[in-house]
């Protein structure tokens, strides 16, 4: 029941950050929103977390993790409720934060408990299950969202968090074991260093591509502030007992290596899931409801390559899980650069994600087993916080590479696809016969122009896509870097 618990949790919570994105277009019409604006919806609760999530670890320690997690999702209810009854895209944006903030403590703290909660030989089980909810969480979203929205109204994308939330709250107060809360002494001046340059960071690569980068005075500003607070953080607090994260810790090889990966597989994965609903939705022109259904089999083979890791982590050195996982996941993003056109049928829409989704699966159990195997259990907390702000920062990193490509390359295509239109052209003439449409008439520049956009922003998702293939390829090499003891080892987690 523990598993449950922190399972529910998890996914509520994870949930949450990509459910929103499909209901974006019905709440800008009811909140009086521009585009541009309504993206403020999700950049609030994203910073919001990243804020917060490297406090998770001296939280747990000062009050105790059960209390924490308990708090953390009542927060999260009473904000999704408010979160459903704005009436003003300000009130929206406050209470998005106010989830962001309450949401951000779950995901490393249910991990740690996790890992406290199985002995060295059962804890790659546990990671599957906690992975459950993390990988599912953004891939299942645009379902979720898009079949909600369809037919429930936008704003049940919020209240469906209630019923859920409070069964999830009666699960953690029976069954997640108390920790005994420690008077542990924080640094204030580090804390707010970290909390203002990851913020700044997240909002930067957020809104860096709708910026456009360094011709924007904001984007050039959170960049210095987030780089020099940053630094001053880690210069002060690298060996300070009293840190608010412990970074210390990543002189432990193990911790250090997954740290890195688990950001650079983020990159990857959360730019995947980023940009599929965009290509079936924008592209294509699903609904959003078909859309989520197309997407829906990468989460089964996710769970798919789980049931793998879990069932063979103790027999296999875990690296070798990680090694298959990242080639499966670069095959599966490489066969959507070669077979992804503007007439593709939808088996080579869902054939690819299955290979990336039972790849997917097995590099990240096997990374948050890895990650703590030569740390003792009293770091549980701390390591956890580390781990997840750097796959958060990963994530958001890939999403705003990836949105880049796709901008500039669909950009760059429109202009030589459009310098090489010519209406002599016999090819162009059969084209506009076909559609009934003659050469002069005002429909077929409209049409055309139609055309080159769609043509252009497809070929912007290939450059995307191999973007995202290369990130899974780099990161081969350093899975050597990993060093897997065995279950039994005594350096294993627990050990003292």
């Amino acid at each position: 029941m523990t598993s449950l618990a922190v399972l529910l949790a998890v996914l509520m919570v994870i949930l949450d950050m990509t459910v929103v994105n499909v209901a974006l277009p019905d709440m800008m019409g009811a909140l009086g929103a521009t585009p541009d604006q309504i993206t403020w919806v999700l950049t609030s609760y994203i910073v919001a977390e990243a804020i917060v999530i490297p406090m998770s670890g001296f939280l747990a320690e000062r009050f105790g993790r059960k209390r924490v997690l308990v708090a953390s999702v009542g927060g999260f209810v009473v904000a999704s409720m408010l979160c459903g009854q704005s009436h003003t895209l300000f009130q929206m944006v406050l209470f998005r934060l106010l989830q962001g903030a309450f949401g951000a403590s779950v995901i490393p703290l249910s991990q740690a408990t996790m890992v406290d909660s199985y002995d060295a030989a059962s804890r790659g089980k546990a990671m599957a299950v906690w992975g459950i909810g993390v990988l599912l969480g953004p891939i299942m979203g645009p379902t979720v969202g898009g079949f909600i929205t369809d037919h429930l109204g936008w704003q049940w994308v919020f209240y469906i968090n209630l019923p859920i939330g409070i069964v999830n709250l009666a699960l953690l107060i029976a069954y997640i074991r108390p920790t005994k809360p420690i008077a542990v002494p924080i640094d204030w001046l580090g804390a707010a260093l970290l909390a203002i340059g990851v913020g700044s960071l997240q909002m930067l690569l957020d809104r860096g591509n709708v910026e456009d980068w360094l011709q924007s005075s904001l984007i050039i500003s959170l960049g210095l502030i987030s780089i020099v607070c940053i630094a001053a953080f880690v210069y002060r607090s690298f060996n300070r007992p009293d840190a608010i994260l412990q970074l210390s810790l990543l002189k432990d090889r193990n911790l250090a290596t997954a740290t890195f990966l688990i950001m650079a597989f983020g990159v990857g994965m959360l730019s995947t899931i980023a940009l599929q609903p965009l290509f079936l939705e924008h592209l294509l022109g699903y609904p959003a409801s078909t859309a989520g259904l197309v997407m829906a089999p990468r989460g089964i083979a996710v769970m798919a390559g789980m049931v793998i890791v879990a069932a063979l982590i103790s027999h296999i050195d875990s690296r070798w899980l990680v090694f298959f996982g990242l080639v499966l996941a670069a095959a599966g993003t490489y066969v959507t650069t070669r077979t992804y056109n503007l007439e593709i049928d939808k088996f080579w829409i869902i054939a690819p994600t299955i290979f990336q989704g039972i790849g997917m699966g097995m590099i990240f159990v096997p990374l948050s087993t890895l990650a703590y195997q030569t740390l003792p259990k009293s770091a549980s907390d701390q390591a956890a916080s580390i781990f997840n702000i750097a796959r958060t920062i990963g994530g958001s990193v890939g999403i705003a590479i990836a949105a880049t490509i796709l901008t500039r390359t669909a950009h760059q295509n429109w202009q030589t696809l459009g310098a090489a239109m010519d209406p002599y052209n016999p090819a162009m003439q059969t084209w506009l016969e076909a559609t009934g449409v003659g050469p002069s008439s005002p429909v077929a520049q409209q049409m055309l122009g139609a055309e080159l956009m769609r043509q252009s922003m497809m070929i912007g998702f290939v450059e995307a896509f191999g973007f995202i293939t290369l990130s899974f390829l780099i990161l081969i090499p350093f899975v050597l870097l990993l060093k897997d003891t065995g279950a039994g080892s005594p350096y294993a987690v627990g050990g003292k």
